[in-house]
Parts: structure tokens; C-alpha cells; sequence
């Protein structure tokens, strides 16, 4: 803006003092400073405001105009509420150095003219960011010279000042703008990609603000090709018209119009460090834009995974229809090198299975599960828009089925423990992923051992299956088991009947369980500790903190209250199940 626009506006009250040949000079921002030298917060094109309380004497006003166009500063407007007029000498001295100066009468508060200049200004350096990511897209879409979502959140840190970066919809930090430094810390991405999921869940209207500790986070939802499209993201999904099919809140319910579910789980999002609850149309179209710029780099990521998913499809089918070991190991052969290139030896492969199930059961979960499998495979400290090509995912129905090749190991060495583990798979991802599914959806998973050969996928598919199946026994939105399970009682626990699992806990717990109430004896922490401890008295007591006396008599008393010997074999298992299942 030009300082002849802040002078032509009444609400402002400034009168000019001098410089009436100079009122062409752009204003690019504004400060407020009674420093006697404020040079070093200066970076040029400013509109200084003062209370003149730096200003001692006649003579302090020299160095002070000196400093302010050594800076470049566009002009100086003095407050009139401290001395009544501003002094002659600082008059004398804004001439000299041809600063224009402003006086600002004692009834307009400076905050005033700092927010008119700062919307101005804003709206400005906007209009001219919009052009140059339209340019910048116009660069993306026509080839890959464009440089990706680093490159546009740059452009929001360099003349926006905002400090953005693109998340997973599990969380993962995908990109982010040098303005904003250092990755966000992983708890706050999980946090964030949560609340996104959720308040997309729930209908309620974008862009969603998110406070996290002292600082709030505006997300923007960024859609891919085959999402809803972009303006969906500043429509609330809810209240909604009648529905002409079955679907949960939440769903289109419009003829052809697309389930909420099946893009939820999948997009990613625009992370702005800012409330943009009171921005201008102009510049949350802004951010709009934004989104559908970065949206064509993760449809890129989309394409650059068709050739994994079809040979995973491929490789799916040969298995499930019992195709010959040899036919088999030839499509590896040609599966390897796309899946690790450069890797001389033929690698191991586990198989992880992924089910997506909804409530209403009106939705087909496959292309969900599998783009969930995707996200969920990528090594947990990997960043970029596609930073693995190790992950070869298919779907069958409501079914994911990925294989996950493993480098060759040696023969001595037990490929079960290597490669990918169940619990490793959900622990950054379940926070986000609960909240995406919450009301009507669960996500089991089911991790097979490593298999050596061709003639072992058919074994690790359904050994991979069952491990689902024992994840969707328990509890919760987001489960996953591993093989190791198949090989315990954890196996049959699930499956017991509740009212024969309540009975059987009932009967050996809730004598302790009543005696700690009433005494705060510790009896059920003791119990815990001594099985974990394999009945060793002396580690036990260390563990607990106690004299091994002590100890004694508190497994003393759980005997009596209960009518069982722990030093037999059979009452510690019962104990153990029991511990289990409660």
C-alpha cells in the first residue's frame, strides 16, 4: 500500500508533517518502538510508529530520523498524546533526511493504524502469492519441474509468514516450509492428523483449529483425485439433506455422491500455524488453492505405486488360487527389484493382512484398507511425499494384503524376529487412526513370520489371516496381532465365552480384589509380580520394593483368601489366565 492511502483514510487521523513529495513510497509492514535505536528489528519499507518517549532532549532527534533512514523505514508517524504537538526539532530533522512524518492525533490508538496497515498489507502480498502459486501450479501439473509441497510452503513462509506443513492422515510429516524449522514433534502430528480425522467424522466445519499446548493449528484437508472435491473442506457435512440410501452421519447420502469413509482415511492435510477463524475469504481461498496444488503431488505418489500394487495382485492371485511354487517364485523374481532395487540375493518375504470393517457394512473397505496398509508400512521416520518403494499392497473385498520383502539373512538366523512386528505397526499411528474410524469403523491387522520361499506365502497368507483374527477378538478401534500369538494361549483367550471368562476371573480375583479395597494390601500387584517373576522370591521382592518376608506373608494370604498353592504349577497358570483375561 502507499502512504498517500493512509493519509486519504479519516479513521486513521494522521496529519501530515513533512514530506508531501514522498507519499508514493510503499508500506510493507509497521512497528511500534520508543528505542532510541530500534535498527536492528528494522528490515525496510516499515511505517514507524512512536510515543516519542525515547526523546529526551532537542537533540536526540537527529541520530533517531539518522537511524530510521539508514533502515529504509517509508515514513515516521509520531503519537501527539505524550508532548501535545510533536516537537519542531524532529519536524527539522524528518525534512532534512526527506522522512515523511505523520502526526496521529491523541484520540486514535496506535493498534488502530497497525491493524488497518497490517489487513492491507496482508491482503496485497496475498493477491500476489495467489498469482504465484497459480503459476507454480500451472508448472506441476504440466511436468515435475514444479519441486513439490516444499516448494509452495516455502511460498506461504516467505509471504505469508505462516509456518505450515503437510501430514499423513496417520500422521507422518510429509513436507514442510523452511520458515518452520525443525519437524514438528511426532506426538503433535499424531494429535493433529486425530482431530482432523475426528472433526471430518463428525461434519463440522472446516478449516478445523486445533490447539495444541500455547499454539493453534489451522488444517486444511488436502484431497486426491478420486476425493471429495476441494470446496467440501468450507461446506459442513452436517446438517444434511435426507438420505436416499443407508449410511451413517457422515456420508454424502445424495444420489452418486461419494461416502465420507472412503476418502477420510486417506487424505492428507495442510497443518497452518495460525487461527484462520476470523481470515478473509480471500485468503482461505488462498490456502484452498494451496491444498489442490499439493494434491497433484500426492496423486504423483498414487501413480508411482500402481506398478507395486499391481505385481502384489498379481502375486495375491497366483497364491489364493494355488498356482505352482515355481510360477510363483517367477513373479517374485520380477517383483524384487521393483520392491528393492539393487539388492543382489533373493530377499524374505512377510505378509501382513489389513481389514477395514464398517458397522452399516454399506461400503467397500479394500481401496481403504490397502491405502491405510500403504501409510502404515512406511518406516516411521521416513518423510517426503513417497519416502519408500518397498511397499507392494493389494486388495481383495474388504481385505489389504501386503507383502513386505526382507533383506536375505543367514541361515542360522530365526527369520521370525526379523522384519515387520504387530505392535511396532500401530504405535505412532493408533491415536489418529481411532479417532478416523470412531462411531462405526475398526482396523484389525495380522502380521505373519518371514518366509523363505515361494512355497511358504500360501502358509504366511493364512497364518497372516489368522493373527487378524485373533486382533479382531479384543477390544478397541485399532488391534493388530502378530504369528507369535498363533503359538499361545493369547490364541484362545478371545474366543472363551464372557460369561465364562467373568466367572472364572470373579472366582479368583474378587476375594483379593475386596481385601485390597478394604485394606490397601497390594495383594493383586504382589500376585502380578511374583508370576512375572517366575516365582522367584528374592527378584520378586526386589522388584516390589519389600523384605522377602514381607513378600511371604502377602502370598500367604492370597493362598488363604483363595484356597490355592502357588507353588503349583497348575493354581500359577490359573492365576496367570485369570490376570489375563480380567
Amino acid at each position: 500500500m502507499r502512504l498517500r492511502a493512509l493519509l486519504d483514510t479519516d479513521a486513521l487521523g494522521l496529519g501530515l508533517l513533512g514530506g508531501e513529495d514522498e507519499l508514493d513510497r510503499t508500506v510493507r509492514g509497521v512497528m511500534t518502538t520508543d528505542l532510541r535505536d530500534p535498527s536492528r528489528y528494522l528490515s525496510g519499507g516499515e511505517l514507524v510508529l512512536t510515543g516519542l518517549a525515547w526523546r529526551r532532549d532537542a537533540a536526540d532527534s537527529e541520530p533517531f530520523v539518522r537511524i530510521l533512514v539508514q533502515a529504509g523505514v517509508a515514513a515516521l508517524a509520531a503519537g501527539e498524546a505524550e508532548l501535545g504537538d510533536v516537537p519542531e526539532d524532529l519536524v527539522a530533522a524528518c525534512a532534512r533526511h526527506r522522512l515523511p512524518l505523520f502526526a496521529v492525533h491523541e484520540s486514535v490508538a496506535f493498534a488502530t493504524i497497525t491493524e488497518h496497515v497490517v489487513r492491507q498489507v496482508s491482503g496485497e502480498r496475498a493477491g500476489d502469492l495467489a498469482a504465484v502459486v497459480d503459476r507454480h501450479r500451472r508448472m506441476m501439473t504440466s511436468g515435475p519441474a514444479g519441486g513439490g509441497p516444499d516448494v509452495v510452503l516455502d511460498l506461504l513462509g516467505s509471504d505469508l509468514d505462516l509456518r505450515a506443513w503437510v501430514l499423513s492422515p496417520t500422521g507422518r510429516l510429509i513436507a514442510g516450509s523452511k520458515a518452520a524449522g525443525p519437524g514438528l514433534p511426532s506426538e503433535v502430528c499424531a494429535k493433529l492428523a486425530a482431530e482432523q480425522l475426528a472433526a471430518v467424522r463428525t461434519g463440522r466445519r472446516g478449516p478445523h483449529r486445533v490447539l495444541v499446548g500455547r499454539t493453534t493449528f489451522s488444517l486444511f484437508p488436502i484431497h486426491g483425485s478420486g476425493g471429495r472435491p476441494p470446496q467440501a473442506a468450507r461446506i459442513p457435512l452436517s446438517p444434511q439433506p435426507p438420505r436416499t440410501g443407508p449410511g451413517p452421519a457422515g456420508a454424502a447420502g445424495l444420489p452418486g455422491a461419494r461416502d465420507v469413509r472412503e476418502s477420510v482415511l486417506s487424505d492428507w492435510l495442510l497443518a497452518v500455524e495460525a487461527d484462520a477463524g476470523d481470515w478473509a475469504d480471500e485468503r482461505l481461498d488462498l490456502l484452498q488453492g494451496v491444498t489442490q496444488l499439493i494434491a497433484v503431488e500426492r496423486d504423483r505418489r498414487d501413480a508411482a505405486r500402481t506398478v507395486r500394487r499391481r505385481l502384489a495382485q498379481e502375486v495375491l492371485e497366483l497364491v489364493q488360487t494355488g498356482a505352482a511354487p515355481a510360477e510363483i517364485a517367477a513373479r517374485l523374481r520380477v517383483a524384487a527389484p521393483v520392491l528393492l532395487p539393487g539388492l543382489g540375493a533373493a530377499p524374505h518375504w512377510q505378509v501382513v493382512v489389513a481389514r477395514v470393517e464398517w458397522e452399516d457394512g454399506a461400503l467397500e473397505a479394500g481401496p481403504v484398507a490397502q491405502s491405510l496398509l500403504e501409510e502404515i508400512l512406511v518406516d516411521p521416520g521416513a518423510t517426503g511425499p513417497e519416502p519408500s518403494d518397498r511397499i507392494a499392497v493389494a486388495h481383495t473385498g474388504d481385505e489389504a494384503v501386503a507383502l513386505v520383502p526382507l533383506p536375505a539373512m543367514s541361515a542360522d538366523h530365526d527369520g521370525g524376529e526379523s522384519g515387520v512386528l504387530a505392535d511396532a505397526l500401530l504405535a505412532a499411528v493408533r491415536e489418529p487412526l481411532s479417532a478416523g474410524l470412531d462411531g462405526d469403523g475398526r482396523l484389525t491387522l495380522g502380521v505373519s513370520a518371514a518366509v523363505h520361499s515361494a512355497e511358504g506365502l500360501r502358509g504366511a497368507l493364512e497364518e497372516a489371516r489368522h493373527a487378524r483374527r485373533v486382533a479382531a477378538a479384543r477390544p478397541g478401534r485399532v488391534c493388530a496381532a502378530g504369528h507369535q500369538e498363533l503359538a499361545s494361549h493369547v490364541l484362545l483367550l478371545p474366543f472363551v465365552p464372557d460369561d465364562v471368562r467373568r466367572a472364572f476371573t470373579a472366582r479368583l480375583l474378587d476375594p483379593l480384589r475386596d481385601y485390597d479395597r478394604r485394606h490397601r494390601a497390594e495383594l493383586i500387584p504382589t500376585l502380578e509380580a511374583f508370576l512375572d517373576c517366575d516365582g522367584s522370591w528374592t527378584r520378586c521382592a526386589s522388584r516390589l520394593h519389600l523384605h522377602v518376608n514381607t513378600l511371604r506373608y502377602r502370598v500367604g494370604r492370597i493362598e488363604q483368601l483363595t484356597g490355592r498353592d502357588l507353588s503349583r504349577l497348575e493354581d500359577k497358570l490359573d492365576f496367570f489366565l485369570a490376570l489375563r483375561m480380567s
